[in-house]
Order: C-alpha cells, then sequence, then structure tokens
C-alpha cells in the first residue's frame, strides 16, 4: 500500500497494513536477538589473573612455568583469558564421597560382568 493511496474511506486497511508490517518489524528483531553473538575475549594481564585465580604472582608465574595455567606469551608478556582461568579453577574439582562411591561401584559391576562365565566374548 502506498502513502498517497490512503483515504478516509480505506483508512481502515491502511491500518491493517500498517499493523501487519509491525508484527513483521517485531518478529524480525527479535529473530536478530536470539542468536548468540560471539563476545569478543579480551586478553587480561597478569595481576587481573591473580585476583580471578586467588594465587599470588609468584605462584601464577609457578603455575605457568609448570605449564599447570593456560596462558598466552607475547614477547616478555603474559596474557589470560578469563574463561579460560575459570575453567581451569573447575578442572580441579574434588569428588565427594558419595562420587567416588558410585565410580567404584560402577567399575564393580562392569569387572563382575566380564568375570561371570559368558561375560567375555
Amino acid at each position: 500500500m502506498d502513502a498517497k493511496e490512503i483515504t478516509f474511506d480505506n483508512l481502515p486497511q491502511a491500518v491493517a497494513y500498517l499493523v501487519n508490517e509491525v508484527t513483521a518489524i517485531k518478529q524480525l528483531v527479535e529473530n536478530r536477538q536470539n542468536p548468540v553473538i560471539a563476545e569478543r575475549r579480551l586478553p587480561i594481564g597478569i595481576d587481573a589473573a591473580c585476583q580471578i585465580i586467588g594465587k599470588a604472582k609468584p605462584t601464577v608465574y609457578a603455575l605457568v612455568k609448570k605449564r599447570l595455567l593456560p596462558c598466552y606469551k607475547n614477547g616478555k608478556k603474559l596474557y589470560f583469558f578469563e574463561d579460560e582461568l575459570i575453567e581451569w579453577i573447575g578442572r580441579g574439582k574434588k569428588k565427594t564421597l558419595e562420587e567416588i562411591n558410585d565410580e567404584v561401584e560402577a567399575t564393580y559391576r562392569t569387572k563382575s560382568k566380564m568375570l561371570k562365565p559368558g561375560g567375555r566374548k
């Protein structure tokens, strides 16, 4: 519908047309907001890394030297990414007694099936 065609007589059709257009635009905007936009990962220095993992600088340097802590080196400067440091902390989780017992039971069940006659193929 063109703006030149709007008259008092066809006003209801013009409003309906505009409502449809607004609905279509709204759907486009909502669909654009749903996809996850990749965030830029900005490197941080050793001071920020120390704060994130709660360790002193000498400890961080020792962990880097042993290649236990994920880092990047450009020249003489170390760089870290916050998400990698948080993931590193998560990998150090101590298992609960319940988790250890569950693993032992699962291993025991697997081995007992293999030891039964006809268990091996």
